[in-house]
């Protein structure tokens, strides 16, 4: 079988090359655009943990656009929403013994009923709830 050499050959082989080219382009920032987007988005869940100070301030910007507020308004809103928290604060510091007492009893009982080969894997997860709730002010 001759195959002849034509200048239309050579023309199909560059535009199928050019073809070719462009696919891979393509394919390439279509994976990049993809692969940043699920990254942003996975990402995107973990919200910073405000301070008390932040999240006051957050709250009353919100009902400062919602409502209109005065500056005389912002003024005490900001004062009774700190009070607030100064006594959520001490309510959870006065309870804290006792949420401590229970959850070490709780622990405790959970550890009287597992296996050997089961225990190393309860104190991993305890580890790992006690390092979440550490990273978010959680008592």
């Amino acid at each position: 079988m001759t195959v002849v050499s034509s200048p239309a050959n050579g023309n199909v082989k560059q535009r199928a090359a050019v073809w070719v080219a462009v696919v891979f382009v393509l394919g390439a920032l279509l994976g990049s655009v993809s692969g940043y987007l699920f990254a942003s988005h996975s990402h995107a869940d973990i919200k910073r943990i405000l301070s008390d100070d932040e999240r006051r301030a957050q709250k009353v910007a919100i009902l400062t656009r919602d409502l209109h507020l005065t500056q005389d308004q912002q003024s005490r809103l900001d004062a009774t929403i700190r009070e607030a928290q100064v006594k959520f604060k001490a309510i959870r510091d006065a309870s804290q013994p006792q949420i401590d007492a229970t959850r070490g009893e709780a622990r405790a009982k959970v550890r009287s009923f597992l296996t050997s080969d089961q225990l190393p894997k309860y104190e991993e997860y305890l580890q790992k709830i006690d390092a979440e709730r550490k990273r978010t002010g959680q008592p």
